[in-house]
């Protein structure tokens, strides 16, 4: 069996974030509608941005619904 070089494996969590902060540059969302979409306080943002660990599949299922974008339209988005 060959082994694989040690690589840090990204969290899920952590790329799902990312796309979001991705999204909302891309936008020009502020931080406060952001905030609206999910349905979180911009402190919130702020927490997640330190420790994405945290972001639920609700709260992203609520900025999708909000963003009126579907789950593989978002993942594939570059």
């Amino acid at each position: 069996m060959a082994t694989r070089g040690k690589t840090k494996r990204i969290p899920l969590q952590k790329m799902i974030w990312c796309k979001v902060r991705y999204w909302q540059r891309l936008h020009d969302i502020s931080n406060e509608e952001l905030a609206g979409y999910l349905g979180c306080s911009t402190r919130t943002l702020q927490n997640y941005d330190n420790d994405p660990s945290s972001v639920t599949l609700k709260t992203i299922d609520t900025f999708l619904y909000a963003a009126d974008l579907s789950l593989a339209d978002f993942l594939s988005a570059a």
